[in-house]
């Protein structure tokens, strides 16, 4: 389990320029569009293609016709907030398989819940962009390893 190192408001819904060739494709969630700009900007700079909403409610509105290769999340949000989300995509076998990263304070409380929602990394708030990057590219290639050489039991692609 990985922790990484910010703070969260906005409501209309951010679609990325298709980057030929990206890296992969990533779902923003934080209600900051502060946040969800710095986190958009950082990895599209490290070609990724990246898809935004402005809490979990509307992540999971749109992960089914955004259909990314990881989703990031805040906890704190409106509506639903991160750890919630994060539940329900770990709940649903068609978003089981999608790697999760909270980017959030990261309280002992919310990585211990992470865990038990099945957050596969944290990073902490104020973060670091190459962590970012870092932590969204290793879970992309996770995902694509899993992929190739199927889903590990209980963790089905589905």
């Amino acid at each position: 389990m990985e922790v990484a190192k910010t703070r969260t408001r906005g409501r209309e819904r951010t679609y990325s320029r298709v980057v030929p060739g990206a890296s992969g494709r990533v779902l923003v969630v934080d209600d900051n569009k502060v946040i969800r700009q710095l986190i958009k900007v950082n990895l599209e700079l490290e070609g990724f293609e990246v898809v935004t909403a402005s809490d979990g409610a509307e992540c999971l509105d749109v992960v089914h016709e955004v259909a990314p290769d990881v989703i990031t999340l805040d906890v704190v949000m409106p509506r639903l907030d991160g750890l919630g989300a994060a539940t329900q995509l770990k709940a649903d076998p068609r978003t089981r398989h999608l790697p999760v990263a909270i980017v959030s304070a990261c309280t002992q409380h919310e990585v211990e819940n992470g865990i038990e929602a099945g957050v596969d990394a944290f990073i902490a708030k104020p973060f670091e962009p190459a962590e970012l990057v870092r932590v969204v590219r290793r879970l992309v290639e996770r995902r694509d390893r899993e992929g190739r050489e199927g889903a590990p039991a209980g963790r089905g692609r589905g």
